[in-house]
């Protein structure tokens, strides 16, 4: 029984092998669930101060060229220098606008515009140090150990996601925003005293300086690789045609439930945690381009039958399995990413994976809204899922070396496993 267990259960081999790969995993968990905690205080302040919805939702168009262009620059900052450096330095950033957040509200009459230039701050911060973060991710976890770590990081993300809202509703409530960015400034000062124990990563003796010809060159790379194609084509298409969250309130009136409106933003999240949960055999597999595809159309057919069906129950249950669909994916493309693309590459490519799994869930609400308001509410969920699944096979088709591709004899993994073992040889 305890055999069968270990098969199912997360695989901990990245925790124990890795000093850095556990720093950064709690930091991340601290700073994820203060984020989290801001991020749903954040909106609430401006619901608050104006009643608008449209001005809650400028907030996602304030965020979205930030994170565009500092994530494309971030990406060529990650290979150019110390990534501990960018980490940790982006890291007291989002503390200090935490503070700017925490000085605003406790003003007898909180301004508006601080909110929206604080939350284009973070949307810039969190670019330059996506890059740098995830690909750190490839130098300090063993080859073999990329997915397990994958799924760990799902974990810590989700926990993030699940706790972080939940408990931020509660304290806006009771206690106010400043305590909710109190609480957040907090998180972020741990997390930097936790990035000044990371040894430094430095950048390789021949990096360049950032530069668009940088990126352009990792684009470049990206381009001539139809796998790392497939990741980004795949997430993006689903995440443009079935991400419906946008419209969740409208699907609860529709269903005569909005007492599961909150059930809902959380259905997702909880089935990516099922998942990551029961990762341990993801460990074993080397058809990683299967998880793309497979996860990617599972979350097409899922978010297709929550549109379709009517009962709350069934509803809450195919989000859920949406979200597994999704993670199924996500530890697809993060295993991909990590096994093939070269070191001296990997923060540009880093940045551009910052986008494709960014860009389309912004995209996706746009989508979503402006459907809803032309078919109706239902019509635009199911029709964007059957749009997704549409979406995937014609890109499996056209890309075939995504679903095809093995870590054990694909080219450029092999390649990478072989860099990753003449620097290790060379460090001991």
């Amino acid at each position: 029984m305890t055999k069968k267990l270990g098969a199912i259960l997360p695989d901990l081999s990245p925790l124990r092998s890795s000093r850095e790969f556990r720093l950064l995993w709690v930091q991340g968990l601290v700073t994820n669930f203060g984020s989290f905690m801001a991020m749903i205080a954040l909106p609430l302040q401006i619901k608050d101060l104006t009643g608008s919805p449209l001005a809650v939702g400028a907030m996602g168009a304030v965020e979205l060229v930030p994170l565009v262009v500092f994530g494309l620059y971030g990406g060529a900052l990650a290979d150019a220098v110390d990534r501990r450096k960018v980490i940790l330095l982006t890291e007291a950033g989002l503390g200090v606008l935490a503070a700017v957040l925490l000085v605003n509200a406790l003003l007898p009459e909180p301004l508006l515009w601080p909110l929206y230039v604080v939350a284009a701050g973070v949307s810039a911060l969190a670019g330059l140090q996506r890059p740098a973060l995830d690909s750190l991710m490839a130098r300090i976890v063993p080859h073999d150990q990329l997915t397990a770590a994958a799924a760990l990081n799902a974990v810590r993300w989700q926990l993030g996601a699940i706790a972080g809202p939940a408990l931020a509703g509660l304290v806006v409530a009771y206690a106010g925003h400043g305590t909710a960015y109190g609480v957040t400034i907090l998180g972020f000062a741990v997390s930097v005293l936790l990035c000044l124990r990371l040894s430094p990563a430095p950048a390789a003796h021949d990096a360049e300086a950032p530069s668009l010809r940088g990126i352009v060159e990792g684009a470049r790379y990206a381009w001539s690789r139809p796998v790392l194609l497939g990741t980004y084509a795949i997430d993006l298409a689903a995440m443009f045609f079935a991400f419906p969250n946008t419209v969740f309130p409208f699907l609860a009136d529709d269903l005569d439930a909005e007492w599961a409106l909150g059930l809902m933003y959380a259905a997702g999240s909880v089935g990516s945690v099922a998942l990551s949960l029961t990762s341990g055999w993801t460990s074993r597999v080397r058809r990683h381009g299967l998880f793309v595809v497979f996860g990617a159309a599972g979350w097409g057919l899922a978010i297709t039958a929550a549109g379709w069906f009517s009962n709350i129950w069934v509803v809450l249950v195919c989000l859920g399995l949406a979200g597994a669909g999704d993670m199924l994916s996500g530890l697809g493309r993060s295993t991909i990413w990590n096994q093939t693309i070269p070191e001296e590459l990997r923060g540009r490519l880093a940045g551009i994976e910052v986008l494709s799994y960014s860009v389309g869930p912004q995209l996706g609400q746009i989508r979503a809204g402006a459907m809803a308001g032309w078919t109706g509410t239902r019509p635009a969920i199911w029709g964007g899922g059957l749009a997704c699944l549409a979406s995937v096979g014609v890109l499996a088709a056209v890309l075939p070396r995504l679903v095809t591709y093995d870590a054990e004899t694909d080219e450029d993994a092999l390649r990478r496993r072989a860099q990753k073992e003449a620097a290790t040889a060379t460090t001991a």
